[in-house]
């Protein structure tokens, strides 16, 4: 059938995803190959205290990504985007969007970016003995609490940025697996919340006087593939503001960005895993057995099928790459030359390979944000260099790329120390869009082979999209990992590239200086102001 008739008779599946500075959406066919985007860029906001995004932004932001996408469909197909065969949404996981009964929202998003639970997170991961990060739901939800927030009481449902979008456009308050693993700890033998925990969170509340209970609270857990409501007329004038889309689209369950770069890179069974590098960096692994104990710095959460993934997640990444290339870009323009960025950001990345292996005795902290890993509750990017380092540009770039990767390494120690076995680590996300150059840092910061797909570069939305068609098109009793294999990623090219002995002692040297001089960040933490 060709793409034109397809989708024509709403025979595609459209993914969307929020992430932290853009929001695409993607149209694929039954081959599951792209046939159409949109996209629409944004950016969190730093209000009091909180990193948020207001919520007329996320859907000023979803109807322009879907308007661009109808677009593009009318013209390359000459057709009128009115119905699809299925759809899904993903946004950054974990945060805070407690609503009231009438569906008010009770207090600002607040993002993943904050690192302002602290106390609550502690307490949490000693209570049940398992590790809280700061930037989960129930952190910020125990946070609320100890702070005394008068809203507390009045919350009605509390939900992540994927699952909110869903409940507008669907009417269900249902989550992914996936997703929901970063709300609240999950149980991998029921695929639900971990009930013991519950019912102890659930005595902290009623000493606190409050009248609900958690899992009243939180969203239903689905796995993928499951029915997870459809396409309201409500949901669909919200999504499509030129009301060519008609309601009762099946949507699928929807999920965090952890979870569709798990899709876009194969890498839901066990023995394999992805990191995902674009403003923030994490590495998703998934276990074939338990870890001994419990790390502060690894997050147990989920596939979007629900097996036990250890997650190492960094606040930053390539925020200050994309910092630095604003200001090149600036001085090309202050000498009276066309920016090209596509072409900038090539070469940053390619001079990477021509600096030393070591980055020249350079240093570089790319902390815009908290990073708890290092524990640094706020960050300040900072770039040092002594009197004997060797400051070139070649070398600047090489520490930019080993200082997105570093504080992720730090991580990645702890599951080396534990021999939890990886025989495939796909990469994904901006920071390996240029070729080789993303991976050969990646493999030595890994001290593993890096592969990455000829569809990486769609990452999330097209994995969301991935997700929406396993739900409409799985055969009975076919699993997440044996469709993908078969049915998404059989004969699909892929580019590995092995660690180099002087890359790896390269990287080597440069976290024992970045290790050596974290003290210095701290003091910047704590001494500069504006």
């Amino acid at each position: 059938m060709q793409v034109q008739e397809l989708i024509a008779n709403g025979g595609a599946y459209l993914g969307l995803e929020l992430g932290s500075t853009r929001i695409k959406a993607v149209l694929i066919d039954n081959d599951h190959q792209v046939v159409a985007t949109g996209s629409y860029g944004w950016e969190n906001r730093y209000e009091g205290g909180y990193w948020t995004y207001h919520l007329e932004d996320v859907w000023a932001g979803i109807q322009a990504a879907y308007t661009e996408l109808a677009a593009d469909v009318k013209k390359q197909y000459g057709v009128t985007l009115t119905k699809l065969a299925g759809m899904g949404f993903s946004a950054m996981m974990h945060g805070y969007l407690p609503f009231d009964k009438d569906g008010a929202l009770l207090a600002p998003f607040r993002t993943w970016r904050n690192t302002t639970t602290g106390p609550a997170a502690e307490a949490l991961s000693s209570r049940f003995h398992f590790n809280i990060p700061q930037r989960w739901s129930i952190a910020h939800l125990y946070q609320a609490m100890l702070n005394g927030e008068e809203h507390v009481g009045s919350i009605d449902f509390l939900t992540t940025l994927a699952g909110y979008v869903h409940w507008k456009l669907s009417g269900k308050r249902v989550l992914g697996v996936g997703d929901a693993s970063g709300m609240f700890p999950i149980d991998s033998t029921t695929g639900d919340y971990d009930e013991t925990m519950v019912q102890s969170f659930d005595a902290l509340a009623a000493e606190g006087g409050y009248g609900w209970k958690l899992r009243n609270l939180l969203p239903q857990v689905l796995s993928a593939g499951e029915d997870a409501g459809c396409l309201t007329e409500e949901g669909a004038k919200l999504l499509d503001v030129s009301g060519n889309l008609q309601a009762g689209i099946p949507m699928c369950p929807p999920e965090g960005d952890a979870g569709t770069g798990m899709a876009a890179t194969n890498a839901v069974a066990e023995r394999t895993g992805n990191v995902s590098a674009g403003t923030s960096i994490f590495a998703m692994i998934v276990l074939e057995k338990a870890l001994s104990k419990v790390y502060p710095e690894i997050d147990m959460v989920t596939t979007p099928d629900g097996k036990p993934v250890a997650m190492v997640h960094c606040n930053n990444c390539t925020n200050e790459i994309n910092a630095w290339a604003k200001l090149f870009a600036q001085f090309q323009e202050a000498m009276g030359q066309t920016v090209d960025m596509n072409k900038l950001f090539t070469t940053m990345f390619e001079s990477a390979l021509q600096g030393d292996a070591n980055g020249g005795g350079l240093v570089l902290y790319n902390y815009l944000s908290g990073e708890p890993i290092t524990g640094l509750e706020e960050g300040r990017p900072l770039f040092v260099r002594g009197p004997e380092s060797e400051f070139s540009f070649a070398n600047l770039m090489r520490t930019q790329l080993y200082s997105a990767l570093a504080t992720l390494k730090l991580g990645m120690d702890i599951l080396s120390g534990e021999q939890v076995a990886v025989d495939r680590l796909l990469g994904h996300g901006g920071f390996f869009k240029t070729p080789v150059v993303g991976q050969r840092m990646m493999a030595a910061a890994a001290n593993a082979a890096v592969s990455v797909m000829e569809t990486a570069g769609e990452g999330g939305p097209w994995g969301m999209a991935v997700l929406a068609a396993y739900a409409g098109r799985k055969s009975q009793g076919q699993t997440l990992d044996n469709y993908l294999d078969t049915c998404v990623f059989a004969g699909q090219k892929v580019t590995t590239v092995e660690p180099q002995a002087e890359d790896l002692a390269g990287f080597i040297a440069f976290m024992e200086r970045y290790r050596a001089n974290l003290s210095v960040e701290r003091a910047a933490v704590e001494h500069y102001t504006i």
